[in-house]
């Protein structure tokens, strides 16, 4: 056997994936909100320690982070029995029975014994809610060291909130893109966070001393963009004009962070060429001198890359694709804790309905369990931002004083599976196939397929172990 080196060992063992249960909802220990439960074989989850009559193993929560997992206390939920479920992994499922007082339910079905896949969401009557998923029982080591400590589901130094593994993995891409001195594409859906990720690349930078200058291509009037850009000299183009610095001038030894960078139209990514080379030249209008910006360029859009200008896009060293809300379930409860905080903080009367108090202080809000049940199966559009929606909708349209699935807040949920089901109807040999018929195009392999955009065709990619950039990643390694 020839000798194994450093970068083949690392490619050909990847980090063993296991079921596991996030704790979504809690009644009596709302504190522990993505706290995960491991299922390597036969366990059983209950509250307290284990006793000699437990029909399986007790298993244990842990707050996983990237190279540690604490192990947390055991279950002190009142509603929850001494042993409530005895579970075991089926393949990639969990095969689960049920033996506590409060009814156990699967996707809202109720059962005593039944098996729950990865996305399902599984309810303890009252008591508890758990999203199902698959991932590291402890999540690789990354560079976002630099973010320091926070307390475990809290936002980060940025405004990050999550315990995913996706969220670490963004908060590392983040690390990486602020280290360097390359410029940054930001891409995904609308409402997924690029400004909250262009103010982390920022914050991890050089120059993260200096402020950083932002502004949305979309609302810069295509007469002025110039001007916008790189400013304009005293007097001109009329007397009595001010000098401006433009954009490009302000982000000197900082970054400049442009959104919906689609928007921009070819003429102006053209000029935006040479000061995106390394010499940053650019020349303000009026100006026969040139002048030079140190700058970051971050950029941001919701649509394809390949609406770009070809050479414009290949300044873009970086270029990180952020999940959706669909795509970190699991942090969903904890998103939605993070922006029923800031409501509160804000809104003295919606604190005093809603929210418990502790030690004279407003601590977590009153929120129904079916809410988050459905919430966390909800197919999202509009990420973040929609999912601020909804739960204003449901503080709006509440009758009590806690915030639940009211009728209105049902009219507006789907189930993900019925949002997803184009995708299990593509099969991988089709996809491979459109894949080829389209010069591997995510846009217009997409549209070919009758996708409802890219981002679709993305997670059918990862369903079926396949890459638009030309290589099978099943195969690899």
């Amino acid at each position: 056997m020839g000798l194994e080196l450093p970068w083949g060992a690392r490619t050909s063992r990847p980090a063993k994936r296991v079921a596991q249960l996030v704790l979504a909802w809690s009644l009596d220990e709302p504190e522990r909100l993505g706290e995960c439960f491991p299922i390597e074989g036969p366990t059983s989850l209950g509250r307290g320690t284990p006793l000699s009559d437990d029909p399986a193993p007790r298993g244990t929560f842990l707050r996983s982070r990237p190279g540690q997992s604490t192990v947390c206390a055991p279950i002190a939920n009142s509603r929850i029995s001494r042993i409530h479920l005895v579970m075991q992994p089926e393949g990639d499922d969990i095969r689960l029975r049920s033996l506590g007082r409060a009814p156990v339910r699967i996707n809202g079905v109720e059962v005593t014994e039944g098996v729950a896949r990865e996305g399902d969401v599984v309810e303890l009557h009252n008591a508890a809610v758990f999203y199902v998923c698959r991932r590291p029982k402890e999540l690789p080591a990354t560079s976002a060291g630099e973010l320091g400590t926070f307390a475990f589901g809290e936002p980060d130094p940025f405004g990050l909130v999550g315990e995913s593994e996706a969220a670490w993995a963004l908060r590392d891409a983040y690390a990486f893109a602020g280290s360097t001195d390359r410029h940054v594409l930001l891409l995904g859906e609308s409402g997924v966070g690029k400004e909250l990720a262009a103010r982390s690349i920022h914050g991890l930078s050089a120059c993260r001393k200096v402020a950083l200058v932002s502004r949305n291509a979309s609302t810069m009037p295509e007469t002025l963009l110039d001007a916008e850009l790189f400013g304009n000299a005293k007097n001109y183009p009329n007397a009595g004009m001010p000098e401006r610095a433009g954009l490009v001038g302000e982000a000197d030894g900082s970054s400049l962070f442009l959104d919906e960078i689609g928007d921009l139209p070819e003429k102006s990514q053209v000029h935006l060429l040479r000061v995106l080379d390394c010499d940053g030249e650019y020349q303000r209008l009026g100006e026969s001198k040139p002048r030079r910006s140190s700058l970051k360029l971050i950029a941001a859009t919701n649509r394809s890359p390949e609406t770009l200008k070809h050479d414009f896009l290949a300044r873009f060293v970086h270029r990180i694709e952020i999940p959706g809300l669909g795509q970190r379930r699991e942090d969903i409860p904890l998103v939605a804790a993070q922006i029923l905080r800031n409501i509160a903080a804000k809104n003295g009367p919606i604190a005093a309905r809603f929210f418990e108090r502790r030690n004279n202080r407003v601590a977590e809000a009153r929120l129904a369990p079916d809410l988050v049940a459905r919430l966390l199966r909800h197919a999202f559009t509009h990420h973040v931002r929609e999912l601020e929606r909804l739960l204003w909708l449901a503080i709006g349209s509440a009758t009590g004083d806690f915030i639940g699935l009211t009728p209105q807040v049902e009219a507006e949920l789907r189930d993900s599976a019925e949002s997803t089901s184009e995708v299990a109807e593509v099969d991988r040999e089709t996809l491979a196939r459109a894949l080829a018929d389209n010069d591997r195009s995510p846009t217009r392999t997409a549209k070919a397929l009758g996708l409802k955009n890219r981002y679709v065709l993305i997670r059918l990619l990862k369903k079926h172990g396949l890459s638009a950039a030309g290589t099978d990643d099943k195969d690899e390694g």
